[in-house]
């Protein structure tokens, strides 16, 4: 087996409410996917808690205090969008230890690939703040984890959420020793991730913001990850990558106003498989994060363990873009010329 899959059935017991996009539902969709749909030989992945420690390596003791007090409590408000259930700090850490226990597994040499299907996704957590349905960076916490324990020294973090993942750049943004990459529609929640945000001090450089207007569909994204993430990954030579994997930017995502499909997922993935073979032997774990509407995320999530579980199609998806992308993408290309020889 070469794959794992980070699956329990009590990330569904975090509940906001029955109206908020981020609900159980979502997982119950991704697991009856995987149990009818997914038939390669994979590794299912039990998870533990994170230890606060853990938790600690990203977020303050005074924050991990905060989350920890709402445990048993019916609802706490801790921004607009987000709010606890009684449970929602235990799942919040078996979210966090899912991905870590995935990347034992993955160090360990027991499988090169997984897909953490956890909740609550994470990269909008702040260091000491919950936002957007986000509470703990689960794949900032999982870099940390990767450079601590394993003393790796090149995490490469790739975000295609359609929201920039504000909590995962502000928590590496003076560091080199964790590139963060980030497409993400522009202007949009949560405002942050413009293409002049690119690190400072000794991190400079090692943030590539690529905003975009909404429309953008297969063949503009698969152009940005073979133009500007591939080349920068090729100077970089990550020894890990992460991904945090957001599913709304799927066409029919009622958050979202891009046009990828099922197959642009599946070719995606196909590009970073691509550099994990090329730079880290083969060692690259996703991890869940938006992606509201249900089929989107099923299909979605599919075509991702097709291909990290070598089942995949190979795609005829073109990597191109209109005029009106190249000159939306032009200062981008300007401002990561200064780093990276692209």
């Amino acid at each position: 087996m070469k794959t794992g899959i980070v699956k329990d059935w009590r990330y569904m017991e975090h509940n906001m409410g029955a109206f908020h996009v981020e609900n159980p539902k979502r997982i119950e969709a991704i697991y009856q996917m995987v149990e009818k749909e997914i038939s390669f030989p994979y590794l299912e992945i039990e998870p533990r808690l994170a230890l606060e420690e853990e938790i600690e390596m990203v977020h303050s003791s005074s924050y991990l205090n905060v989350i920890r007090e709402t445990s048993g409590k019916d609802r706490v408000i801790l921004d607009p969008d987000t709010v606890t259930s009684p449970r929602s700090y235990e799942i919040a850490l078996l979210a966090a230890g899912g991905l870590l226990k995935a990347i034992d597994t993955i160090m360990e040499g027991k499988i090169q690939n997984g897909f953490a299907l956890v909740r609550p996704p994470g990269h909008h957590a702040e260091t000491s703040r919950a936002m957007g349905f986000c509470f703990f960076n689960n794949v900032a916490i999982g870099a940390e984890y990767l450079l601590k324990k394993y003393g790796l020294h090149r995490i490469l973090i790739v975000d295609w959420d359609l929201h920039h993942g504000n909590g995962t750049q502000h928590s590496f943004y003076d560091r080199n020793d964790i590139l963060y990459f980030s497409t993400h529609q522009f202007p949009h929640y949560p405002g942050t991730g413009y293409w002049d945000e690119t690190g400072k001090e000794k991190g400079e450089g090692f943030t590539t913001n690529v905003p975009l207007s909404s429309g953008k569909a297969n063949e503009d994204y698969l152009y940005i990850f073979k133009k500007i993430l591939a080349p920068i990954a090729a100077i970089y030579k990550p020894e890990f990558i992460l991904v945090s994997a957001g599913f709304d930017i799927y066409q029919d995502d009622p958050l979202g106003g891009m046009r990828v499909s099922e197959i642009g997922f599946g070719a995606l993935t196909s590009e970073l498989l691509s550099l994990a073979h090329q730079f880290c032997d083969d060692r690259i774990l996703f991890t869940l994060e938006g992606g509201y509407d249900l089929r989107g995320l099923q299909q979605g999530i599919k075509q991702v363990l097709l291909h990290i579980g070598g089942e995949g199609e190979k795609s005829d998806i073109k990597a191109k873009i209109s005029p009106a992308t190249e000159r939306e993408l032009a200062p981008i290309f300007e401002t990561q010329t200064k780093f990276w020889k692209i």
